[in-house]
This record gives structure tokens, sequence and C-alpha cells, in this order.
């Protein structure tokens, strides 16, 4: 069996022999379920429901190597220490380094729709349609690591907005040479007034402080998500649910890759980045976010990224 490859995933791994053990379609199955956290400490790969620390790893090389699962995999066999469970999670922190988050819009016909919905007294509505349809996508700049919220850390809606929501949306990791190596959960908080009223007052609906969730982890695969995969939201206000919706990755209009060729266009990311890939999941139009909201979005197999609404102050400090 050393060498052969795992049937059910990517036929070009092989297995180690240095580093499989007596059991090496098990070590190559797991592999596959890897996750990778940040925390204040340590990088941490969490792989069957073990957890480890990686002695001297940097977030970034992650995103900087030629296959992060095979250094996740090397570096667990060569340099880490077994993590009580109840002594990382709650030091997990967004799962970013150097890199930048990008989003992709109107993936969905849901965001389509909603789109020209809010933009029709301004006139846009038809900017949004057409974007759909294009070949090329609506790709913008998002958030930097400082204006990113991890799980269980605050987002903000504008004090200058009155229409607030989350995006909940499935993010590629990307690293330096424009491959997507794993997965994690985005939102993509968006003031729906102040895109609505000119759809080029965008960059102020969409970036802002703690604009972003990013979380909990990177979950690592070489093979796309299932279209099957479903992107679920519930958003609970005063221990009630105030909007609760779902989708599957079968209605994102745009496949994962071509987004990322777009962006890689003319542009490089020294330390690789995100991609935000746009929701498919809109409120209607009487809902708002309100301070102390809990909004919580869950993939399977990635997990749940949790936050709790703030709003915002105004000043352009971040605390």
């Amino acid at each position: 069996m050393l060498g052969a490859s795992v049937v059910g995933y990517d036929s070009t791994v092989k297995a180690d022999p240095q580093t499989v053990g007596p059991n090496p379609t098990s070590v190559i199955a797991t592999w596959f379920c890897m996750q990778l956290f940040k925390t204040s400490k340590h990088v941490i790969v969490e792989d069957g429901g073990r957890a480890r620390a990686l002695a001297g790893a940097d977030w970034d090389q992650f995103f900087e190597c030629e296959d992060a699962a095979a250094l996740a995999r090397d570096m667990t066999a060569t340099q880490s220490t077994p993590v009580e469970e109840d002594t990382w999670r709650a030091e997990v922190q967004a799962p970013i380094g150097g890199q930048e988050v990008w989003a992709a819009g109107v993936t969905y016909y849901r965001s389509r729709d909603a789109r020209m919905e809010e933009s029709a007294d301004a006139g846009g509505g038809d900017f949004y349609a057409r974007v759909y349809a294009a070949d090329r996508p609506e790709l913008f700049f998002k958030a930097t690591a400082h204006r990113v919220a991890g799980t269980r850390q605050p987002v903000r809606i504008r004090h200058d907005s009155r229409w607030n929501v989350p995006e909940p949306e499935l993010t590629l990791a990307i690293n330096v040479r424009g491959r997507i190596f794993g997965y994690t959960i985005g939102n993509d908080m968006s003031s729906r007034d102040i895109e609505g009223e000119n759809p080029l007052y965008l960059p102020q609906a969409k970036t802002y402080n703690q604009c972003c969730g990013l979380g909990p982890g990177i979950y690592l695969s070489r093979r796309p998500l299932e279209e099957s995969t479903r992107i679920d939201m519930q958003i609970r206000r005063q221990e009630r649910t105030a909007f609760s919706g779902s989708t599957t990755l079968s209605q994102l209009k745009r496949k994962p890759t071509e987004l990322v060729e777009y962006l890689f266009r003319e542009n490089s990311f020294p330390r690789g980045c995100f991609l935000m890939t746009g929701t498919g999941i809109v409120p209607d139009p009487g809902f708002t976010l309100h301070p102390g909201d809990e909004i919580d979005i869950q993939i399977d197999p990635i997990g749940s990224l949790s936050n709790v609404v703030e709003l915002a102050t105004g000043s352009s400090d971040r605390a």
C-alpha cells in the first residue's frame, strides 16, 4: 500500500512512507480533513478531532508554499505537540495574516434581484442585471487583516447607515500562485442603503472597521466542495430567531476557479489572499441588523462562524 494513491481523494497524492506509519490509507484520508486555526500563540492543525500546535509555524507560509496540505502534514509529523481542546478554542483568531480579503458580487440570482431592488430609485438596478450575465464578474476589495473579525469576535454596522445586513459566503483561501488550497466562512457585512443610493458608494458600504467576519479556520482541500454543500445562516435577537435562511453551492453562477482567474489578472498577492464568492441568502427589505444581534453561519465541513453585532462609533479608532 505504501506509495499508492487513495481512491476517493486526489489521485495525484501519494502516501509518504516516512510519515504514514502502519496504516497509510487512514492517514491520507484524515489528511484531507485537516483544518488550520490561528491562535494568539500557535498555528493549530486539527485532524480527526485531534489538535496539535505547530512549533515555529508562520501563518503566511501556508499561503506562500506550493502545497499547504503537504506542509501541514509534514510539520505535524516533525514539529508539533498535542494541545488540550479547552485550551485553544477560546484563543482562535481570524485566519488571516498578511492576506487581503476580496469579494465577488452578484454571483447568485437572489443577490441579483436584491441589488436591483435596492438600487432602483437611483437608476442603478440595470448594472446588477448586466454584471450577473456578463463574462467579467464583479470583484471588489473588502478588507485587510485589521478590519477582520474572527469567530466569537464582534462585527460592526456603520453609524451612518439605516439598513445593514450580513452576507454569508463561502470564502476561498488562495496561495500566491493563484491556487485554491482551502475554504473558510465569510461574513460580508453590507450597508444596503448606502450602496443602493449610488453604486459608486460601494467601497463605503462594504469596507470599514470590522466589516468582515472570517473563520473559524481554513479547511484544507485540493478538491472543490460539492455543489450540494449547504450554507445556513441564523440571526438571533434577544434569544429569538430574527432571520434564518439557506442556500447551496449549486446556486452559485460562477465557478470559484473562474473568479480566481479574474482576480489574478494583472494582480499579484505576495502573501496570498481570500476571495468571498458572493451570497445567495438575502433578508427581506424590512430587515436590518441591530446592535447585539448574534449571527451564526454554518458550512459543513468547515464549521461555523459566529459574530455579535456592534454599532460603530463614527471614530477611526477600532477600539
